[in-house]
Order: structure tokens, then sequence, then C-alpha cells
């Protein structure tokens, strides 16, 4: 079972998350909220040591194999950062959702606090949970080939087509 924390010893190591929007809110698809997320990972690879070996967006979570010196603190900033600008999003192009977010102290929360981190040591790991991030939007119906889901690093795997996301090897 997946721990609700990053390992402070493995600070370091290459990790599978998820993040999720609270209430499993489908509200990615709309109002150029995919590029807020691409761009908070672009910012991160460039400016954070963030190594990104497989994604994918969907509706109201997205899946991630990374590594970074620091993944709780690029966890921390990613989220603290896109809930920001997603929140300001949502004021400016659909208000009447904002109170989804909203909790009855009066602060907002749009991520579930767990990221479901899981520590990856052995390819065999590595390869299922590939295999699970790029098979999901075709589990969902989205689209019938991984590789033509756009918001996906599928399609580097399959035919080294690189999206605006830079992918790195992978080496365990």
């Amino acid at each position: 079972m997946p721990t609700l924390r990053v390992n402070k010893e493995f600070n370091d190591q290459t990790y599978f998350i998820t993040m999720t929007v609270n209430y499993w809110a489908k509200i990615f698809d709309r109002h150029n909220r995919w590029n807020i997320l691409a761009n908070s990972l672009i910012y991160c690879q460039g400016n954070m040591g963030l190594k990104i070996y497989a994604y994918v967006f969907m509706l109201n979570h997205l899946h991630l194999i990374i590594q970074s010196p620091d993944v709780s603190g690029f966890i921390r900033r990613f989220k603290s950062y896109t809930a920001r600008e997603l929140l300001k999003n949502i004021r400016e192009t659909e208000p009447e959702i904002l109170d989804l977010f909203k909790f009855q102290d009066g602060h907002f929360e749009f991520w579930r606090k767990s990221n479901k981190p899981q520590l990856i040591v052995t390819d065999h790991f590595f390869e299922q949970k590939l295999n699970y991030i790029h098979n999901n939007p075709v589990k969902k119906k989205y689209v019938e080939y991984p590789e033509e889901w756009k918001w996906s690093s599928a399609s580097w795997y399959e035919n080294g087509k690189q999206g605006g996301i830079q992918i790195d090897s992978m080496e365990i």
C-alpha cells in the first residue's frame, strides 16, 4: 500500500505520484487549465532540477513519474502554485464552481492532500506504472491509443515525439 508521504531518506529518488483535484471535480479540460499544469512542470524542470520520466493529465488528476533533488519540495511548490493559478482561472471563467473548493472556515483547498507517492526501485515497477499512466486515457475512453492523448508522454515513448514537456530517459 502506498505511503502518504515521500520518505525523507529517499527524497531525491524516483517516484510515481498522483495529484487529484478535491472532490474529483472534472475541471482541467477547459479554459486553458492543462496549460497551467504543463507550464508549471516546465518551469520546475528548468528551475528545480525536476526530471519527468512519464506523465498524463486527466480531467481531474494527473500521474507523474519524477525525480528531483527535493521531491517533497517539488510537490509542495507545484501544488501551491498551481492551486493559486487554477483558482484564479476558475474565478475568472467559472466562478459558479469556486465553492467546490471552499471550506467552512473560508480557505480554499484545490488539491487532495495525499499524492500516494510510490518509490520506484525496479525496472519492472517502472514499466508497470508507465503502462498504467499511458493507458489511463484509453481506459477512460478519451482516445483509442495512448499516443493519441495530447496530455501524456505516451507519444514520446511510442515514436520519440516530444511535446512541450521534456521527457527524461529513465535509469534505475
